[in-house]
């Protein structure tokens, strides 16, 4: 028949997408297949019973039958609608009946088709590329993976993957195709590390691909693998994940130490078996190491250490153990100048020169190993070793190239963290040293402060408390809190603490001394060369053992905490007032009386801090463990231990300052007063009730000077301020002698020329006693006068 071309009789069919029909010996077509009418678009009632060379796109003479029709090969037909349709087809003769079965398909089809089957076979033909399929319980189907592809074991039909690899790694194969079969989503070029079921101590480094294949209904039927042996791919790719690690976890720390630590975890076991870091004496202490060129002692020390297996680092040097001298080597001479150097054993007794330190720096297996400097602006900040014990593969110039990028970037960190510490050090010494003594032992209050850093130490802040002792027994009590942290933060805290005890010994009331504050903060924060100070919480109290009254004001902070004698406890109910450096708003100050044996606790706020901000949470803590930890004959540094233990482990976020203050009284017989007017003829009175009080008291040898105290200030009293004139004495371990007048009239200490009548008063009363001063109040002042219990000698020419 004319009109067919001839083909290959070797073409590649599918099943689908084929249209049929079968002819008979004269090449009448007798049955018409459903695909065939889609195809051509016609009907078999109007094809079967024509020839069919009806069906192609022009008349062709040829022989009667089918005679000329060749076994393969192409044909143009004649679509319904007048299009011509290109198609490959082949012709099965049947016997004994005389039909024949014809396959036709759209030639591009059959060309996708052997395309297809083309690449099939190159790719199964490939003795580096292992292809398996899998069914859904991921047993194999079929595989091309011999023993000699891979070095392996080969796979087999109906095998499972632990059957070649040990079970861990199956597990986790398993468990990728698994998702990969759940959910469609291929795996690509996944590396695989495959230990050998066969031989343990032989690994594999492989990419594994992953495809689901889907059946009519596209539900799953199973899965298509390609492996493909990829030891440069796998020595690149875990190069990346080493650098991607480094960057990731190295230098998250400001502590040197564990910087160190933090590149041993790197290192081991994702790049060797063993390995350690030392760092020079000074760089652990914050200080710049030494330039040392040459052998001998090089001040290192084991700072960090890791190994797979403990056995291997049991022997060797341990952290916080001080590297013996070296001799200077080719070796060491290579480090020093910060590149690193590929070891093995007999190497490292060249490096050592005395064998019996091997042990020190050389695991018992360790075959091959890297020693890289930590070099960071010109410094050599110590080094850092990597041995291996149980990879068989020997390091290589590659690996010494990746292990000196690490180093450098572990020693950019590690210096970084160097400077922390020197900068936390500097700030963490002056902070302790502009704090006062932990404890003071006073006639008005025993105190004991504690000061616990933030993170552990890693946060320096302003934070601070001071215990200050005033005139006529009285003490203040301060704490408070500077906004920042770090060195400026501490030194701006020593700033406001001398502040306050310059404004202190004014004897000021608490609202007067907290607006004297508030404007020199103000003023420090207008400074452009004092950016760091913009504000500061202060809390200021005035305990009086006399009278037992206690004067509270606060500018920003929490409230102070009352412990009374029988356990019980209350927050002092005082209007915080806005933080210093705000200015333009007023503070107010809260009177309480204390029993005698009470506790004052005052804080700062990182005791009450919680993460959801809640302060009114962390202040019933307080209260509550204040309450706990209180008993009568408790130490006052063993309840504020107590109490900070009950923060837990985890270090505070923000620093904490803690005072506590068990109150003292002075008892009623030991002090007398007495109300005088405002007439000369007091005066006699007063000296005379004083010397009486003296006596009763069994102060007879300070009569004397008293006496003439009393006098001279009564007399002043009378002369410049009149009445009514207020006269206290008050005894402890010294005599206090007060005189109060309504007078604001700030009495002056001069020295009276020879030919002056008067004067000389203030000079006489400064001379017979320890000091003296005055403070005011609201109605007037109070001239106040210490004197020892035991006199000194009186130098009277001295008086003339």
């Amino acid at each position: 028949m004319h009109g067919f071309s001839p083909g290959a009789e070797e073409q590649v069919f599918a099943f689908a997408g084929i249209a049929t029909a079968v002819l008979d010996d004269r090449g009448t077509v007798v049955r018409w297949s459903d695909a065939a009418a889609e195809l051509l678009g016609r009907t078999a009632e109007e094809v079967c019973g024509h020839p069919v060379r009806a069906l192609l796109t022009h008349e062709c003479p040829g022989a009667a039958g089918d005679a000329g029709m060749p076994a393969a090969g192409r044909a143009l037909l004649r679509h319904r609608s007048g299009a011509s349709i290109d198609v490959t087809f082949r012709v099965l003769r049947t016997e004994p009946a005389a039909e024949s079965l014809v396959l036709v398909a759209p030639t591009q089809q059959v060309t996708h088709w052997e395309q297809g089957a083309s690449v099939l076979r190159a790719l199964l033909s490939q003795d580096r590329v292992g292809v398996g399929m899998h069914d859904v319980d991921l047993s194999v189907v079929w595989t091309n993976i011999s023993s000699e592809m891979f070095g392996g074991a080969a796979l087999s039909r109906g095998g499972r993957l632990r059957d070649v690899m040990s079970v861990a790694d199956a597990e986790a194969v398993e468990a990728a195709l698994r998702h990969v079969l759940d959910t469609g989503e291929p795996l690509i070029r996944k590396s695989l590390r495959m230990r050998s079921r066969q031989d343990p101590e032989r690994t594999l480094a492989l990419s594994l691909s992953a495809f689901r294949v889907e059946d009519a209904q596209k539900a799953p039927a199973g899965v298509v693998t390609m492996v493909t042996d990829a030891p440069d791919q796998q020595r690149a790719r875990h190069r990346l994940d080493v650098l991607h690690e480094a960057a990731d976890r190295i230098g998250r720390s400001l502590d040197v130490t564990r910087t160190a630590q933090d590149l041993m975890d790197v290192l081991v076991p994702g790049f060797g078996d063993v390995g350690w870091v030392e760092l020079a004496d000074a760089v652990i202490d914050g200080d710049e190491p030494p330039k040392t060129i040459g052998g001998g002692d090089l001040h290192l020390r084991r700072a960090a250490m890791a190994s797979v297996h403990a056995s291997d680092a049991a022997a060797l040097l341990q952290p916080g153990e001080t590297v013996p001298r070296l001799p200077f080597t080719l070796e060491l001479g290579e480090v020093q100048q910060g590149r690193p150097v590929l070891l093995d054993p007999e190497k490292v007794t060249v490096v050592l020169g005395d064998p019996t330190h091997q042990r020190l720096f050389l695991p018992a297996r360790g075959h091959s190993g890297i020693w890289a400097p930590l070099f960071a602006r010109g410094l050599i900040l110590g080094a850092v070793t990597v041995w291996r014990t149980e990879q068989q593969d020997p390091f290589e110039q590659d690996d010494a190239d990746l292990m000196a990028e690490v180093a450098s970037r572990a020693a950019l960190s590690v210096d970084n963290a160097r400077r922390y510490t020197r900068e936390h050090r500097v700030a963490l010494t002056l902070q302790r040293r502009l704090l006062p003594s932990a404890t003071t032992d006073t006639a008005a209050a025993e105190t004991t402060g504690v000061y616990l850093p933030a993170s552990g130490g890693a946060g320096i802040s302003g934070d601070w408390y001071d215990v200050i002792p005033l005139p006529s027994f009285r003490v203040a009590l301060v704490v408070g809190d500077v906004v920042g942290h770090g060195l400026n933060a501490a030194a701006a805290m020593g700033g406001l603490r001398t502040a306050v005890r310059t404004l202190a010994d004014l004897e000021l009331d608490p609202t007067e001394l907290l607006t004297h504050l508030d404007d020199l903060v103000q003023r420090i924060s207008d400074d452009t060369d004092a950016e760091s100070l913009v504000g500061a919480t202060c809390l200021y109290v005035v305990y009086d053992p006399v009278t037992r009254r206690c004067a509270v004001a606060g500018a920003g902070h929490p409230p102070p905490v009352v412990i009374g004698p029988d356990g019980t406890t209350e927050v002092v109910p005082v209007r915080p007032g806005p933080p210093l450096g705000v200015g333009g708003m007023p503070f107010e100050c809260v009177s309480v009386e204390l029993e005698p044996g009470s506790i004052l606790a005052l804080y700062t706020d990182g005791l009450i801090e919680r993460d959801d901000g809640d302060v009114d949470a962390g202040l019933r803590w307080l209260t509550e463990n204040l309450a706990a930890a209180y008993d009568p004959d408790r130490p006052l540094d063993d309840m504020g231990r107590a109490l900070l233990a009950g923060l837990g482990d985890a270090p505070p976020r923000d620093d904490i300052a803690l005072l506590l203050a068990r109150t003292r009284a002075v008892p009623e017989r030991s002090s007398a007063s007495w109300e005088f007017a405002a007439d000369p003829a007091v005066v006699a009175e007063a000296r005379q009730a004083a010397t009486r009080q003296l006596a009763a008291w069994g102060l007879d040898q300070a009569a004397f000077a008293t006496e003439l105290i009393v006098s001279e200030l009564v007399t002043n009293a009378v002369r410049y301020a009149g009445g009514p004139i207020g006269l206290r004495l008050i005894r402890d371990d010294v005599l206090v002698c007060e005189v109060t007048d309504p007078s604001n009239t700030q009495p002056r200490l001069r020295r009276a020329r020879w030919t002056d009548e008067g004067g000389r008063g203030l000079f006489l009363v400064a001379q017979l006693s320890n000091r003296w001063g005055s403070r005011y109040g609201r109605n007037g002042k109070t001239i106040w006068v210490e004197q020892s219990l035991v006199p000194d000698t009186i130098d009277f020419a001295a008086l003339m």
